[in-house]
C-alpha cells in the first residue's frame, strides 16, 4: 500500500525523493509514515511523543501539555537517521518501526 498523493507530503532525503504523512497514533503519540516517492517497498513508521491532537480538549489548561510540532527538517533527519540504522525503503517488508526521542531515532 502507498500513501496517497492527496493528504501526504513530499521531501527529498540524499537525493531520493519520499513521501510521508503525520498522523495521531494514539492518546500522546503522534506517527510519521514515511516510504520511497517512487518505488513500492517498505515504510517507515516513526512514533513521537506529542499532545498536539489533544490542545483543544485541555483549552485553555494547556500548560502542561508536551505540543510537540513535527518539522520538515525532523522528517527528514528521521528519514536518514532510519537510513544508517538499517531501513531500505526500496526493499520489500513489513514496516520498521521507530521511536523518536531528543532529536535521536531509537529502533524497538
Amino acid at each position: 500500500m502507498t500513501l496517497r498523493n492527496k493528504g501526504s507530503r513530499k521531501i527529498v532525503v540524499g537525493n531520493e525523493p519520499y513521501r510521508w504523512v503525520i498522523s495521531a497514533a494514539s492518546k500522546g503519540h503522534l506517527a510519521l509514515i514515511a516510504e520511497h516517492g517512487q518505488e513500492k517497498g517498505r515504510r517507515l513508521q516513526v512514533n513521537i511523543e506529542s499532545d498536539i491532537n489533544d490542545y483543544w480538549l485541555e483549552f485553555p489548561y494547556v500548560d502542561s501539555l508536551n505540543l510537540k510540532i513535527v518539522t520538515p527538517k525532523e522528517v527528514a533527519t528521521m528519514i536518514s537517521q532510519a537510513i544508517e540504522q538499517g531501513w531500505n525503503p526500496k526493499e520489500k517488508g513489513p514496516p520498521m518501526v521507530f521511536d523518536w526521542s531528543e532529536e535521536v531515532l531509537a529502533g524497538r
